[in-house]
């Protein structure tokens, strides 16, 4: 068993987090905690995926069983729940109680209590269904979701009227997006049932089933009249970095879909195959990446950052932990020059490494302002058979200590991207060849 902390990545139907939104911080912290639990520590810096954790690679750190009870002095503020407690045991003749429905209705309202979006209680099962997202293996639809808020800001909690589930970006080649789901779509409804009153990660269990099964989505897009689109499911099989050469080898090109550990490594195989081959020219690709572990963040921004902060992370304590740059990385000459494609689609451990890169110095951002996540959440498994939660431990800063969430990271050279593009046709990664190859680099600018 295990807890994790992550930075939560924008949710993904068919992957969660994500189970982020989405990260593994270098140093695990333990806190103590009234709730009986076995600690491990995983940090996460993704959006939550529709289906189950896209944090496919984590760092255990050492298990600690901690001791349950109420804290003697604060035996009169937990008196209340105890007397409920007790009073439905006792008393409720509705029929038999179900003594873990009851304690896991607990939890989930004192997480839910905290109206964060990022921090969330799962049954067994939806633990377990989302864990199975750790392999870049799963069953649902592919696509991206996040939370929405009438006024357009990111992160609300309980879906409804001025709470909506946005469509963050469709998989690269899943249902979702051979369906014709776009980024920027409001979900109302799944197969006729509205999602007011849920989570998010009640919207994704709705989104996600087996494969060849139908969902029915009422999609809302602009200001037009909702209509509705099906969609079979499929197993989605992530594939997270892809790399190859542009304008006739001069150009390296890596996309990078997730911030697993194992991605992190192909990462750093990938720009030291392009560096070793001469090319001083690198494009980095975190478009509708979003998020993962920060141990792996820190490894592909060391790639292209010799030495000094990639990030900054603040606890509710007011402890402030820098994570420095890994030495060694491939691309650290500052004679190579990196351009980093983002968009809304980018999210928490793509934003650690935009923004480390941007504060640096070290790359020009080039596409659309990034989602918004600057929070890091822990899993905790709680022991026997109570689940698990997510909960918020801290924020992470950029090297220039900027708090990007809710507001992202504004491009360098920002690139407006037509609805409907012809095929073949990508005006942001255009743009980036034509920055990536010019005498002088824009000046940079940043939250």
């Amino acid at each position: 068993m295990h807890a994790s902390e992550l930075l939560d990545q924008p949710d993904r139907e068919a992957v969660s987090v994500p189970i982020p939104d989405p990260l593994t911080t270098a140093t695990p912290r333990r806190r103590r905690a009234s709730l009986p639990v076995i600690s491990v520590a995983i940090s996460i810096v993704a959006l939550l995926s529709g289906s189950a954790l896209f944090l496919s690679g984590y760092s255990m750190g050492r298990q600690s069983a901690v001791e349950p009870g109420t804290p003697g002095d604060e035996g009169m503020a937990f008196q209340p729940f105890w007397d409920t407690y007790h009073t439905i045991e006792d008393r409720y003749a509705g029929g038999p109680v179900d003594r873990e429905a009851v304690v896991q209705g607990a939890i989930k309202g004192m997480i839910q209590s905290l109206d964060d979006p990022y921090s969330a209680y799962l049954t067994p099962d939806q633990y377990q269904s989302n864990l199975q997202g750790i392999s870049g293996r799963f069953e649902g639809i592919g696509a991206e979701i996040a939370t929405q808020a009438s006024d357009g800001s990111q992160g609300c909690a309980t879906l409804g009227p001025t709470c909506r589930l946005v469509i963050v970006s469709p998989m690269g080649g899943s249902p979702a997006e051979k369906a014709g789901l776009r980024p920027g779509d409001l979900v109302l409804a799944t197969d006729g049932v509205s999602l007011d009153g849920l989570t998010v990660d009640g919207a994704r269990e709705r989104m996600r089933g087996p494969k060849d099964s139908t969902v029915e989505l009422s999609i809302q897009r602009g200001t037009t009249s909702p209509f509705q689109l099906k969609i079979v499911r499929d197993v989605i099989q992530e594939q997270e970095v892809e790399s190859r050469e542009l304008v006739n080898g001069r150009v390296g090109y890596v996309r990078l879909e997730g911030f697993s550990d194992g991605a992190a490594a192909d990462f750093a195989a990938a720009v030291k195959g392009h560096v070793d081959a001469g090319r001083r020219m690198l494009i980095v690709d975190l478009r509708g990446n979003p998020g993962g572990y920060v141990t792996a963040a820190r490894t592909v921004a060391s790639q292209f950052i010799g030495s000094g902060p990639i990030f900054f992370e603040e606890d509710a304590n007011g402890a402030d932990i820098e994570t420095d740059a890994i030495p060694g990385g491939a691309a650290t000459d500052p004679s190579i020059r990196v351009v980093v494609l983002i968009d809304r689609g980018s999210a928490s451990a793509s934003e650690i490494v935009a923004g480390a890169l941007h504060d640096t110095g070290r790359a020009t951002l080039v596409g659309q302002r990034s989602f918004g996540k600057g929070t890091v959440q822990q899993w905790q498994e709680l022991a026997g058979e109570g689940g698990a939660f997510r909960l918020t431990i801290a924020k992470w800063l950029t090297p220039d200590r900027h708090w990007i969430h809710n507001i992202g990271i504004e491009p360098d050279v920002a690139v407006d991207v037509p609805v409907t593009l012809g095929p073949g046709e990508d005006p942001v990664l255009a743009r980036a060849l034509d920055v990536v190859g010019a005498g002088e680099r824009p000046a940079l600018g940043g939250p």
